[in-house]
């Protein structure tokens, strides 16, 4: 366990912002909420928010705001802005989105770097929303299954297997819902300045250095992207050129292993949506109809992003949905 200084807050939750009043007093609700032993504090980095989003900051006087313009925001120097205006030992990472589980989420995200010095990171549990649709909750509950016990903590230590197979479940990292100590982003592993999956390369490189990660399966959010069809096949697309700049094969499909793979996530998502109880009957026969859609849009944006050459920059651009709500900003911003 870290020694921390006297008078300065244990932790600093983060919460990164951009347009996100939908599910932000909830988010802010659930932070200001937790039972912890230690001061923490909680500080907002918006990005140049044109919704109410400033609105409910101001609602919340104990929690800190931070501006930047739209422009500067990029997925990892942003994250390391934030850890430089942090003034706690730790650095607890949470999107817009992402609602804290129960009063005790950042206690349980805290914990394996207070008992445990070689844990350097961690990653908490997600819970897809209710209404998520079928495809989105099927896969998150399988990415965090495999990460480790929802009920205990799961500690992964680098390994040259871990280090030479990219992304396999003991490198896996999100941001939607993760915590690192403060010094370590400072010092010598700060998040890379990537346009995507800069969590992904966190966590590679935190293994890779010889520390351990950990996996806090009580440290849970409810988070699940609220998307449409459209947002699906481009986010699927960033997601995938995303992981394609940093290094990791994505393989091409055919169209025969790209109609078996669409097969496969129909039926998985009729019998799941038969089950889910959080559906009601109308939903359960909307999302029979409307989900074979959803997954049909998602492998064929898959198959589009592995076979896009990466130096195609304006073909990349016009199927990116960073790049499609950048520009909406600018135009927003511009004729405003």
């Amino acid at each position: 366990m870290m020694d921390e200084p006297a008078g300065a807050p244990l932790a600093t939750v983060v919460v990164l912002t951009f347009n996100g009043a939908r599910h932000l007093r909830r988010v802010l609700e659930a932070v200001v909420a937790q039972r912890l032993d230690e001061p923490f504090e909680t500080l907002v980095l918006d990005s140049g928010s044109t919704d109410q989003t400033l609105r409910i900051i101001a609602q919340f006087p104990g929690v800190r705001l931070h501006e930047i313009p739209n422009s500067r925001f990029q997925h990892g120097a942003t994250r390391n802005l934030a850890a430089r205006l942090a003034a706690g030992t730790y650095v607890v990472y949470l999107t817009q989105d992402a609602i804290p589980i129960g009063d005790r989420w950042l206690h349980e995200m805290l914990e394996p770097m207070r008992r445990i010095p070689e844990v350097k990171a961690v990653v908490g549990r997600q819970e897809p929303r209710a209404g998520c649709f079928p495809l989105l909750k099927r896969e998150i509950r399988a990415v965090f299954s495999a990460q480790g016990s929802a009920d205990g903590v799961t500690i992964y230590c680098g390994t040259d297997r871990v280090i030479s197979t990219g992304m396999d479940v003991p490198s896996f990292y999100s941001d939607v819902n993760s915590a690192t100590e403060r010094a370590l982003l400072l010092g010598p592993i700060p998040y890379r300045e990537v346009e995507y999956a800069e969590d992904q390369l966190f966590g590679k490189d935190v293994l890779q250095a010889g520390f351990a990660k950990a996996y806090a399966g009580r440290g849970a959010v409810e988070h699940s992207n609220d998307l449409t069809r459209s947002e699906l096949a481009k986010r699927t697309f960033d997601e995938t050129i995303g992981v394609r700049h940093i290094g990791f094969e994505v393989p091409a499909l055919s169209a025969a292993q790209t109609s078996r793979l669409v097969l496969r996530d129909i039926v998985h998502g009729f019998v799941d949506t038969v089950r889910d109880r959080d559906y009601s009957p109308l939903r359960k026969v909307y999302w029979i109809v409307f989900n074979p859609v959803f997954v049909i849009t998602k492998w064929q944006a898959v198959r589009r992003s592995a076979a896009v050459a990466l130096s195609d920059l304006e073909r990349v651009r016009s199927r990116s949905l960073e790049s499609s709500r950048r520009a909406a900003h600018r135009d927003s911003h511009e004729s405003g």
